[in-house]
């Protein structure tokens, strides 16, 4: 194989491995987590959990959001965060929208904090028209290269696959819960309740 060859198969190779998360949006995802080993446990609602004292702290997830303001998960710690990942282009992602701003209004004061990523629109006008086409009530980091999907969530656990993806972090920062599939409201609160009543 010459080194011409070598290169082009190594760009198809980055290629499909940074579309893989695109291809596979707007759908149901599929497997389980990161890869290694994992504990955790798929119910028939699709949801999957890990047991409390088996979690791991979610990885670095900061930068600016879509409106230009700082982000960082790590700034809601005490808190149970939903992380929904999400893409303009994404019709799942613009079916879900009205029940996450409903459930995200509702459970504010109960402790629960909403943290959007905006992944894989390289066209950010085009992520704002969807924060004012749906009246977004939370604001969502700007990760038009999906880097945050890729080195927030350690390796063996719960993490983005597809778009959209939810997962639920508890009051530890912790990764405990994930969806992989587009929600309405009942499946959202389904996803957020286990983890609010924890003490």
């Amino acid at each position: 194989m010459t080194s011409r060859s070598v290169s082009r198969a190594a760009t198809l190779t980055a290629f499909v491995t940074m579309s893989a998360l695109t291809l596979a949006g707007c759908g149901n995802g599929g497997g389980s987590g990161g890869g290694g080993q994992t504990n955790y446990v798929t119910s028939t609602d699709g949801i999957s959990r890990i047991p409390k004292d088996e979690r791991e702290s979610v990885g670095a997830i900061k930068g600016k959001s879509i409106q230009g303001d700082p982000m960082d998960v790590a700034d809601l710690r005490g808190k149970v965060v939903v992380i929904n990942a999400w893409g303009s282009w994404c019709p799942p992602c613009r079916a879900e929208a009205p029940h996450f701003n409903k459930v995200a209004k509702e459970t504010k004061d109960k402790g629960v904090a909403f943290f959007g990523i905006n992944a894989r629109d390289r066209d950010i006008t085009l992520s704002k028209a969807f924060e004012e086409d749906y009246k977004m009530v939370y604001p969502s980091l700007y990760d038009p290269i999906g880097k945050s999907l890729l080195t927030g969530f350690p390796k063996g656990t719960l993490n983005p696959q597809a778009l959209p993806t939810t997962i639920v972090l508890d009051r530890d920062g912790k990764i405990a819960a994930r969806s992989l599939s587009g929600m309405n409201e009942e499946a959202l609160r389904a996803l957020i309740a286990p983890v609010l009543k924890e003490a």
